[in-house]
């Protein structure tokens, strides 16, 4: 199932880059920390998904909602003539660095223990 949706995504995402492959200056705080967000969603779901706790109501809310409020941040910042996006940044940026820490240590345990079997027979 995930990997249909990464799929999918995927392919969507490479569409509508052929089809809006340039964004106005003025929108891209606003696209990237939402790109920041929505990434830390995706990589907390498929941590979640590795310790067996996932939930997608939690997933599709987190996504949206986080990418929601990082867009507001950036607008309120930008009204207030401070940078406020990158609190923001930096905290999805660490939380997405935890989550692909969790990942990789579970791809790495995954792989050891095949190496294992592999050299026992």
């Amino acid at each position: 199932m995930a990997i249909l949706t990464i799929i999918i995504g995927s392919v969507l995402g490479i569409l509508l880059g052929f089809l809006i492959p340039t964004i106005p200056y003025s929108a891209s705080k606003y696209l990237a920390i939402a790109i920041v967000a929505a990434l830390d969603s995706v990589f907390g779901g498929i941590a979640s998904s590795i310790k067996k706790n996932f939930d997608l109501k939690v997933f599709i809310s987190g996504f949206f909602v986080n990418a929601i409020i990082a867009m507001l941040l950036t607008y309120l910042g930008q009204r207030l003539n401070v940078d406020i996006y990158l609190a923001a940044i930096i905290v999805f940026v660490g939380r997405m660095f935890n989550n692909l820490g969790i990942i990789r240590r579970y791809y790495l345990d995954k792989i050891s223990q095949n190496f294992s079997k592999g050299k026992h027979k």
